[in-house]
């Protein structure tokens, strides 16, 4: 009976390990760190949520539409410490135009990895990539 109830504890344990392990992803697996990309548009919603946070931001296109980039953040963590949220000197609100660095996304698509955020006061933050 003991070696059952430590069998089921330790296959337990492995599981939650495994699903540990695949959760937390490489910067590299999604976004190309090699690459650089620089847009400027006005945001259109803030979330700043553990892991990861996310700015979406409507960017104009040449023939008068918008594509609405995420450009994902760091932690809630380092968002704070930088001054961004809850009256920070660096929040940045919908509405906020706003122009972005970021590592562009393998597949293309518009999404990125903020590297660097210049506000609308012209202040710019850097990022460190976590």
């Amino acid at each position: 009976m003991i070696r059952r109830i430590l069998a089921s504890t330790v296959s337990a344990a492995l599981a939650l390990i495994g699903v540990s392990a695949v959760a937390h992803h490489s910067l590299s697996g999604v976004y190309d760190i090699r690459g650089s990309g620089e847009v400027t548009g006005t945001i259109v919603k803030v979330e700043f949520v553990n892991p990861h946070g996310a700015m979406t931001l409507a960017v104009p296109n040449a023939d008068g539409t918008s594509t609405e980039w995420v450009m994902t953040t760091g932690s809630a963590n380092t968002l704070q410490s930088l001054g961004f949220g809850q009256g920070g000197p660096n929040t940045v609100v919908a509405g906020d135009v706003v122009t972005i660095g970021y590592f562009p996304a393998r597949n293309g698509k518009p999404l990125g990895f903020i590297r660097s955020i210049t506000l609308a006061n012209s202040t710019r933050v850097e990022f460190e990539v976590e």
